[in-house]
């Protein structure tokens, strides 16, 4: 399983839309950046990320888990933008500030902070527990089942 971080602006696609969606969960698209494009190719169903209110808030606010791979957006028609879906698991009890990510030192490597305008970026394992329990949240409690 790998482990990722979904960008989304909360006035055009907030948490709480997101787990409206339920387990049918909802496309990751719009996405127009060929990095963030690949990234999503590299994904699997069962792969957790963060969920990111951007430019809003700018903190982690819940956990989403892929629920579909990558196939054709539905909101543009160019063969060259794809995207996954994505579902809601949970709330991150205590959101995580992009202050707080940037204050922690173990995550001065983070995408989040080397490549903050990414909007789909990988989080590595060891960042994803960091975060996790930053957020008050125990990493093994929310695996993929």
């Amino acid at each position: 399983m790998r482990y990722w971080l979904f960008k989304s602006e909360p006035d055009k696609w907030s948490w709480e839309m997101q787990k409206a969606k339920g387990d049918a969960g909802e496309e990751w698209d719009g996405i127009r950046n060929y990095q963030a494009r690949n990234n999503m190719r590299e994904m699997k169903i069962g792969d957790r990320g963060f969920f990111y209110h951007s430019n809003i808030g700018k903190e982690v606010v819940g956990i989403v888990e892929v629920c579909a791979e990558i196939h054709p957006d539905s909101t543009i028609d160019d063969p060259r933008w794809e995207c996954v879906d994505v579902k809601a698991v949970c709330d991150m009890p205590k959101p995580v500030t992009l202050a707080d990510v940037k204050a922690e030192p173990r995550l001065s490597r983070m995408s989040l902070v080397t490549s903050m305008r990414l909007s789909v970026q990988p989080v590595t394992e060891e960042e994803w527990k960091i975060v996790c329990e930053m957020g008050g949240l125990d990493a093994s409690k929310i695996a993929p089942k």
